[in-house]
């Protein structure tokens, strides 16, 4: 039995590539299901691969958890359509949609077919994973982020902190009420303590005149 190996890459991060070997009888949800096994991502996801052009324009929608607009014109689900059933071309490419709810772009194209399958490998096979796919990451109120494997250990301060617009007014505030203001307090002191000893100066220098003049 023959095996197709497809090389599958993000397309806004395409230096991120997995290359997965499937026999030509596996469904395209064989291959899906292949795919975020190397990436981690959730699989239960309503997405799509699309048969495509070199040009990555596409065409025949191949889908998994379809709407109902969908279901209702006819759309070919995954789990019933063999991947030979789309081959058309020993480059065949594919246009991939994960997830249409915060969705994923791939390329996915045919660079190999190779004649005998090895009975020692269970398939789909992952023959070749480059680079850590982008996380998922979960917030609060159910939104999501995206943030690139290389950046996960950098910190943002104003993101971390829950950082809005409106807090550059209380941060300006603190500028003038900070360290320097507090600099600001002991030198005030300072002069008051000077003022003491200064009128206390005036003072005893009254009392010595005034015994001078008791003398005479």
């Amino acid at each position: 039995m023959a095996i197709y190996r497809f090389k599958i890459s993000f397309e806004d991060f395409d230096d991120i590539v997995r290359e997965i070997d499937i026999k030509t009888t596996q469904t395209f949800e064989d291959l899906h299901r292949a795919i975020h096994r190397s990436t981690g991502y959730n699989a239960d996801k309503s997405s799509s691969f699309y048969v495509s052009t070199d040009n990555w324009i596409k065409g025949d929608e191949i889908a998994l958890l379809p709407n109902e607009r969908k279901i209702n014109n006819g759309v070919t689900l995954m789990e019933n359509a063999k991947l030979s059933s789309f081959i058309e071309d020993p480059h065949q490419k594919f246009y991939y949609i994960y997830n249409f709810e915060r969705p994923f772009d791939f390329h996915v194209e045919l660079i190999k077919i190779i004649l005998e399958n090895d009975p020692n490998i269970e398939y789909p096979f992952l023959v070749k994973s480059i680079g850590e796919a982008p996380k998922i990451i979960e917030k609060n109120a159910g939104g999501f982020a995206v943030s690139s494997a290389a950046a996960s250990t950098d910190f943002d301060f104003l993101n971390e902190m829950d950082f809005v617009p409106e807090d550059t007014e209380e941060l300006e505030a603190m500028g003038g009420r900070g360290i320097n203001a507090e600099e600001g307090d002991d030198d005030s002191e300072e002069e008051e303590e000077k003022d003491d000893f200064a009128d206390g100066d005036d003072f005893a220098d009254e009392e010595y005149g005034s015994g001078k003049e008791e003398d005479y």
